[in-house]
């Protein structure tokens, strides 16, 4: 069973400097861990049929930068209480995973954070259609990680997707999860200053 601890020596090791300037319009979202009786498990989200981008995708809570925020960790937290109605406040961020490119322009980052134990979700209906909970060790075993290319733009992708009770978490948000696996599964060989 995957740990805080496991997650949290992983972080210290591998955190990111967000680069100042990007032809990638800067976003955030917040990879939610809730501490449950049987393990660990992550919050998603379904963006709404309606948005421009990724509609009807599963994804993180999250979203651009805007002007008033301080980093890409305050954008995290705003979009996810923007979304879900979990309060900033209420968040702990553990750190940062490695930054995500999207073919449709943005470039992600990736912010580990634990929910509370009475946590409720308020869905933003303009924005999320349903939110769910998967377990951390069946979205982080390999066997789960479904590994594929697609062509966009006379270029090929490498894509995961992972399927669960139903749903397909897929493009970026899948990426996420296999990068972020990766990390947990060799943080023993990561050498700390």
């Amino acid at each position: 069973m995957i740990t805080l601890d496991q997650i949290q020596q992983a972080l210290d090791a591998a955190d990111e400097i967000t680069p100042r300037t990007a032809k990638l319009r800067p976003s955030a979202v917040l990879v939610p861990l809730i501490e449950k009786s049987d393990g660990l498990h992550l919050l998603l989200t379904q963006r709404a049929e309606h948005l421009r981008h990724h509609a009807g995708q599963i994804s993180f809570p999250g979203g651009s930068m805007d002007d008033t925020d301080d980093n890409l960790v305050h954008t995290a937290l705003r979009e996810t209480e923007e979304e879900v109605g979990i309060a900033q406040a209420d968040i702990q961020v553990l750190g940062k995973l490695p930054l995500q490119p999207t073919g449709s322009g943005f470039l992600i980052q990736p912010v580990v954070g634990i929910l509370p134990n009475n946590f409720e979700l308020i869905l933003c209906q303009d924005e999320v259609s349903s939110a769910f909970e998967a377990p951390l060790d069946f979205l982080f075993d390999s066997n789960n990680q479904i590994h594929s290319y697609k062509e966009y733009g006379g270029k090929n992708y490498s894509i995961y997707s992972i399927p669960y009770d139903g749903w397909n978490i897929w493009g970026a948000t899948a990426n996420i999860i296999v990068k972020f696996s990766q990390l947990i599964n060799h943080s023993t060989y990561i050498d700390k200053l």
